[in-house]
């Protein structure tokens, strides 16, 4: 009976350290969210697309977050205060900056617009993990597709390709593109989000006409796993050979995008500490670079002189040195890293084996 009791006595102290641990986990992630939105509040007018929707999908995620809170205890209940709270502040951000994505891209703008709305981006509901064996024996040595096809075939989805376009449309150039097998880098990742648009859109067949018998019982999540499978080695190499200023944004595009489609093994604590370290305490900002900072405010000038050049929409170096981009993918992957360990309290959405 002794024994019995002390069993329960140390398994009840393993859970206390345990969830000590992983509320201290969550405040870092709060508090670099923070500082996160307080960079969103002054950089707003300057932020371009794909730095905005890296926020929709952090506010996405907060949301759910507020929502589904597992536990009422004060320190728990404190921490969705402050949840609470980063969510009004990043709805008023919101307004001031898709305003401004408007203004200084009205084209780009309306392509995009049903991406520039928290309520577009879902959050997972349940667990998967992905698997080695799908992992490519080898990979194109340059990405497969440039920016422009990916634009094209994302606006054929949404419906934007013209004023009151159908949407769900997928062309042949565009299947055999978004299924092709070994890409790397972006192409792979922008191959996964077309998937994930496609289904958030609520398109029910992306693989209709796809007449290749090897292909026969692939569905959209088998696409889904064997993308994020190599995403996951993909960032299991960065970190075996170091993480470089060339490799951080990969690294966390894939944490955020694989995230956000489902994947719970790319959330591992010591990525979360890396991308933690990335953040710039002076001004919130993620990859940070001070050496670029004259060089920009000189290309600042001369875009201000060409007002209708179009900014690269992946990157755009802002005035600070801070990376547009690469802010907005750790902000994106830290609201899924919240949601994660949020789900790994509520036992009833522990990840599927």
């Amino acid at each position: 009976m002794r024994a019995a009791r002390l069993q329960l006595a140390a398994a009840l102290t393993l859970f206390a350290a345990v969830c000590g641990s992983q509320a201290e986990v969550i405040d870092d992630i709060l508090s670099s969210l923070s500082k996160g939105a307080s960079f969103l509040e002054r950089q707003h007018e300057h932020i371009n697309l794909d730095g905005v929707v890296g926020f929709l999908m952090l506010q996405a995620e907060l949301k759910e977050a507020v929502r589904t809170w597992p536990h009422s205890d004060p320190v728990s209940w404190a921490q969705r205060t402050t949840a609470v709270a980063l969510v009004k502040r990043l709805d008023q951000s919101f307004e001031k900056a898709v305003a401004a994505l408007q203004q200084n891209d009205p084209k780009y703008y309306q392509e995009f617009e049903p991406l520039l709305s928290w309520r577009f981006w879902l959050v997972p509901q349940e667990w998967s993990s992905t698997d080695s064996s799908l992992v490519y024996p080898s990979t194109t040595t340059t990405e497969c597709y440039d920016e422009q096809l990916s634009d094209k075939c994302l606006t054929l989805l949404l419906g934007t390709w013209k004023m009151n376009g159908t949407p769900c449309i997928v062309t042949k150039p565009c299947r055999d593109t978004m299924t092709r097998f070994g890409c790397p880098h972006y192409s792979l990742s922008h191959q996964l989000l077309y998937f994930m648009i496609g289904k958030m859109k609520g398109c029910s067949n992306l693989l209709k006409g796809d007449t290749r018998a090897s292909r026969a019982n692939m569905t959209e999540r088998s696409y889904e796993k064997i993308f994020c499978s190599n995403m996951m080695k993909t960032n299991q190499d960065i970190m075996k050979d170091g993480l470089t200023q060339q490799t951080v944004d990969i690294f966390i595009e894939n944490i955020l995008i694989c995230g956000l489609a489902g994947f719970s093994d790319v959330y591992k604590a010591d990525w979360l500490q890396h991308i933690l370290r990335l953040q710039d305490e002076e001004v919130g900002c993620f990859g940070r670079d001070r050496s670029i900072i004259s060089q920009i405010i000189g290309d600042e000038l001369l875009e201000q002189l060409q007002p209708h050049r179009r900014v690269k929409r992946r990157e755009k170096i802002l005035p600070d040195g801070c990376s547009s981009h690469i802010t907005a993918v750790a902000v994106g992957a830290l609201g899924g890293y919240l949601n994660y360990y949020l789900t790994e309290q509520d036992i009833t959405k522990r990840p599927l084996s």
